[in-house]
């Protein structure tokens, strides 16, 4: 059976379920590239945000899955139009995956444009209610439901060699889920951005991971990169 998209607006149980099964998917994709990774973050010398955006990309492409033959667009690292199939439904999926690397001590958030997000962002700023709605739709093209997934890679630095430390993957709520996870400027897993509205740069906004697996903890998990590590997986 294909299910709507659509139908998830109220059906929030199968839309988590649809949610946590993406984010396994990745989770899996980027535990299993770990080793890989490490050693590139070791010898490569591009920049680190270039090396995370590779890195997410060859995981993603090993694992693979099922693909729809449709062009998505986003400032997203990997975007692919694809079926996920469950045991009783089937629908059809625009999956984003972006990555962020940063030195060890800024794990807890990640950076997010607008155009990364199907939420609406409502936060306190300055002491004032702020609500700023992200530019991704909530489902694309009435046929797809947009799912955004975040991949962090932590890493320290000593005489310009990188050793990454940690990987933290994250999934971003749909907006059909804005009640749940953000229904008021004070009830929010957002943290102010790093922007400056005086100098007219772009709102961002930076997902806190603390506040995110406050309301669901399986939505943040964090990969060991030791090769003799095992995937835990965070309920």
């Amino acid at each position: 059976m294909l299910i709507t998209p659509e139908s998830l607006r109220t059906d929030w149980d199968r839309l988590e379920d649809i949610e946590k099964a993406t984010l396994r998917l990745v989770v899996q994709a980027v535990y299993d590239f770990r080793n890989d990774a490490v050693e590139i973050f070791k010898h490569e010398s591009d920049l680190v945000g270039d090396i995370g955006e590779d890195l997410t990309r060859e995981a993603l492409d090993r694992m693979g899955m099922s693909k729809i033959n449709q062009r998505l667009f986003g400032k997203m690292d990997y975007k692919k139009a694809r079926y996920l199939f469950q045991a009783d439904y089937a629908i059809k999926q625009a999956l984003f995956v972006d990555s962020k690397a940063e030195k060890e001590g800024g794990e807890r958030t990640a950076t997010l444009q607008m155009s990364q997000t199907s939420m609406a962002i409502r936060q306190i700023r300055a002491g004032e209610n702020v609500v700023c709605q992200g530019e991704l739709p909530c489902v694309i093209e009435n046929k797809y439901l947009t799912t955004t997934v975040f991949v962090k890679y932590s890493y320290s630095e000593d005489n310009l060699r990188k050793e990454l430390r940690k990987i933290i993957v994250a999934a971003l709520p749909n907006g059909f889920l804005q009640e749940k996870y953000n229904p008021n400027c004070s009830d929010t897993i957002f943290l102010a951005g790093r922007n400056a509205p005086s100098r007219g740069e772009a709102f961002r906004v930076r997902l806190s991971f603390p506040k995110l697996q406050s309301k669901t903890k399986w939505r943040v998990q964090t990969i060991d990169v030791a090769e003799t590590s095992v995937l835990q997986w965070n309920e």
